[in-house]
């Protein structure tokens, strides 16, 4: 098995324990946890992801995140996820979820905010390439093909 997911239903109730895999291959309902990350300026963290991830490779996004481990919070996966995949710890604030149908498959999304105004150590396995952006040029990047389908409508329920 790969990694373990809690497998969840329409209201977000825990069902049962699955392999993210097969969730996604099964359009199974699980749980996803990212953060927007702004700096002291008000500035969007955006990146481009690695060329050989197996979901949106070399595509931009402006969250970072992943899926929430059996038995995880939204809110701890959103911290696990922050330091493993930029180097920093910061308090993540909750912001909003919902049902995202998804590119590839359904699953229930969480946004969490977090303010880093340290340095990042990016993990070249997740992210090639990032930059601070101002939210006209985080708007200006989102209506590009590159950037990442499901984010779009992350941003658009975010920025609302």
């Amino acid at each position: 098995m790969g990694e373990l997911v809690d497998r969840v239903d329409e209201q977000d109730r825990i069902v049962g324990t699955v392999d993210r895999g097969e969730a996604i291959t099964h359009h199974w309902l699980h749980r996803v946890a990212t953060i927007v990350c702004r700096d002291g300026a008000g500035r969007f963290l955006v990146h481009r992801r690695a060329a050989d991830m197996s979901r949106f490779p070399g595509q931009y996004n402006f969250m970072v995140g992943g899926a929430a481990e059996v038995g995880e919070s939204y809110e701890e996966a959103a911290a696990r996820e922050l330091t493993e995949e930029l180097g920093v710890r910061a308090p993540v604030r909750f912001a909003l979820k919902f049902l995202c149908r998804g590119a590839i498959s359904p699953y229930w999304l969480g946004i969490h905010e977090a303010v880093v105004d340290e340095d990042i150590t990016p993990d070249p396995d997740e992210i090639a390439w990032h930059a601070w952006v101002t939210e006209d040029e985080l708007r200006e990047m989102a209506r590009r093909p590159t950037f990442v389908a499901d984010a779009v409508e992350a941003l658009d329920r975010y920025l609302a």
